[in-house]
């Protein structure tokens, strides 16, 4: 798994301590940016991520800013894409699986370390339940091809 990461200035930090645990336990990814807490626009670096997910150069995409629902809604506009808002592990899980999320958008300024850690964990691993869930993002992806 090849996981595309990236964040403004404000999800700079956690970014970075995401990078550290992500070194520690193997998984692979590629940092999309930003490289400082200098003051950047955050749509610079969700389409960037959002981009390599839809094109299948990562599996898939994490992003951070201040409250992650910036980088949400930038996310969101790359066809294929479903990111989500997370604020608490539990989220994390049930958006893989009933939406079968593939870019997570985190909180920087209102989440632990820790917490985003496990949001983390519980996002990459684990899988979309598909049944009555598949149909309504089935319904999603329709919309998209027609748009």
């Amino acid at each position: 798994m090849k996981i595309a990461i990236g964040s403004d200035h404000r999800g700079y930090k956690l970014k970075e301590q995401l990078k550290e645990y992500m070194k520690e336990k193997g998984i692979e990814f590629i940092d999309y940016g930003t490289d400082s807490e200098e003051s950047v626009d955050y749509p610079d670096y969700a389409i960037k991520v959002a981009e390599a997910v839809a094109k299948k150069e990562c599996d898939m995409g994490v992003l951070i800013c201040y409250t992650g629902i910036g980088m949400s809604i930038a996310a969101n506009k790359v066809k294929g894409i479903r990111a989500a808002h997370v604020v608490a592990p539990v989220y994390a899980r049930m958006t893989r699986q009933h939406n079968d999320a593939n870019v997570l958008c985190l909180p920087g300024g209102f989440i632990s370390k820790e917490a985003a850690i496990e949001s983390l964990e519980l996002f990459i691993s684990t899988e979309f339940e598909g049944g009555r869930h598949k149909r309504r993002v089935d319904k999603i992806v329709e919309y998209e091809k027609r748009h």
